[in-house]
């Protein structure tokens, strides 16, 4: 059985609702999000890349691998729901790409990140720590990484989480030391009510530095 993905877990209200909430292929079955525009970090810096190969980790509905794709990228896109790789590839086959869809819990560590294999890989909206030393190994050398991540935050207007998955201050740049950061950014971008994020743009500079 598929687990629910971890940055996504409301740690204030779980052991309450757990039986009563949705579970992420329930979610994707009434096709919440999408139409959900990729990440503006994803277009900003991705759009003067020259195309490669690209990993879009815990893809959901897929915004990114999609738009990717269109754009002449050879992407593939994991995540553990596979009523979403179902949606995803039906949205692909309607746009005539080609991409490579991986229905794997992450977490079981059922999609090994194979060494230097990916141009760029992007993270969004999920968070396990034990993951960063595969992204890190995982991307070429003169690679990019975009990542935008949850984060601890005291906003009292914004909805709990369990801590576990959300980054610490300054965690998600200390993961990416030695890398060239293109962007780093820490906070609110849509003012309050909206949980803070980490979000970064790293290059890996050489072999060093995994």
């Amino acid at each position: 059985m598929l687990r629910r993905r971890s940055s996504r877990c409301d740690a204030a209200s779980y052991a309450y609702t757990r039986s009563k909430m949705p579970t992420w292929d329930e979610r994707y079955a009434k096709r919440e999000h999408i139409n959900d525009e990729p990440h503006p970090l994803v277009t900003k810096f991705v759009s003067n890349l020259p195309s490669g190969s690209a990993l879009d980790v815990a893809c959901g509905l897929g915004r990114h691998a999609l738009w990717l794709a269109e754009r002449g990228w050879q992407v593939t896109a994991v995540d553990s729901s596979p009523v979403a790789m179902q949606i995803l590839e039906e949205q692909s086959r309607d746009k005539g790409l080609s991409m490579n869809l991986v229905a794997a819990d992450l977490e079981r560590r059922e999609f090994p990140i194979k060494s230097q294999t990916y141009d760029l890989i992007v993270v969004c909206n999920y968070l396990l720590r034990d993951l960063f030393s595969s992204i890190r190994e995982g991307t070429r050398i003169g690679g990019i990484v975009i990542a935008s991540i949850p984060m601890v935050d005291d906003d009292a207007s914004v909805k709990p989480m369990n801590p576990s998955f959300l980054l610490n201050p300054g965690e998600l740049r200390a993961e990416f030391a030695g890398w060239e950061l293109i962007h780093s950014f820490e906070g609110k971008l849509l003012g309050r009510g909206h949980r803070a994020t980490a979000d970064i743009v790293a290059r890996r500079l050489d072999s060093s530095h995994p």
